[in-house]
């Protein structure tokens, strides 16, 4: 009988490892189904391109996320992240990042944007029910670093479609939110203004490319500041979508 070699020394010498440089590609299984690859030191890392990366359906459920949220509606006050639980929802976040690179990576921007999401709807769930603090904080770190993927997925899925205006209020509404972390955080750990800044730049470059003019918060900001009150209101409906008498 042949020997049987389980090595993947071929698939790594034809695709060779770059420090720093996120290397992803697309593939088809053998049933056909999509599946993305990431080329790590001293490996290859395989994920679904649909529901759970790592393919499971944890109790039956398409996320980890999905099951806690029927467990801690079924349980009542008796839920809580025990041991494994936390566990798990390590494995889920871990996951998830390693995805989420893969879309930015491959331009798949609305992609990137929902998995990012979804870290944070879990993120905000562990945090709620956390056993322990320091555990909460493990995950809580990273929530800007998780803003600004999805503000920024956001945003290029909206430069895709044609939408510059619209790239430019998500940019602004994630530099709100930002902004806030900051201030939450404050008092905690550093914040790194480089997610700042660098929305802030992206935002720039999108305003110059596409010519575009102030946005409405930005002429109601400059009424206010000249005293001209019928203009400032005048902004105030369009932004609050009442039509114009």
């Amino acid at each position: 009988m042949p020997r049987r070699y389980l090595d993947i020394d071929k698939l790594l010498a034809n695709w060779q490892f770059r420090p720093g440089q996120p290397l992803v590609r697309r593939i088809s299984g053998r049933d056909g189904r999509p599946l993305l690859q990431m080329r790590v030191d001293m490996g290859i890392l395989q994920l679904e391109a649909e529901g759970r990366p790592d393919g499971e359906r944890p109790h039956g459920f398409d996320t980890f996320y999905d099951y806690l949220v029927a467990s801690a509606f079924e349980e009542g006050e008796q839920f809580e992240l025990d041991a494994g639980r936390c566990v798990e929802v390590d494995r889920e976040f871990y996951q998830f990042y390693h995805r989420r690179v893969c879309w930015l990576s491959l331009k798949e921007y609305g992609l990137a944007a929902k998995d990012a999401q979804h870290s944070l709807k879990l993120m905000d769930f562990s945090s709620a029910n956390a056993p322990d603090p320091k555990w909460a904080l493990m995950h809580e770190q990273y929530r800007p670093f998780v803003v600004y993927h999805r503000v920024q997925a956001e945003a290029l899925a909206a430069l895709e479609q044609a939408t510059p205006q619209e790239a430019v209020a998500l940019l602004d509404a994630g530099l709100s939110e930002l902004e806030t972390l900051r201030r939450q955080l404050a008092e905690q750990r550093p914040f790194d203004d480089a997610f700042l800044d660098k929305l802030r730049g992206m935002r720039t470059s999108i305003v110059e490319q596409y010519d575009l003019g102030p946005t409405l918060a930005e002429q109601l900001a400059e009424a206010i500041a000249a005293e001209q009150y019928e203009r400032a209101a005048a902004i105030r409906d369009q932004l609050q979508g009442k039509p114009a008498p």
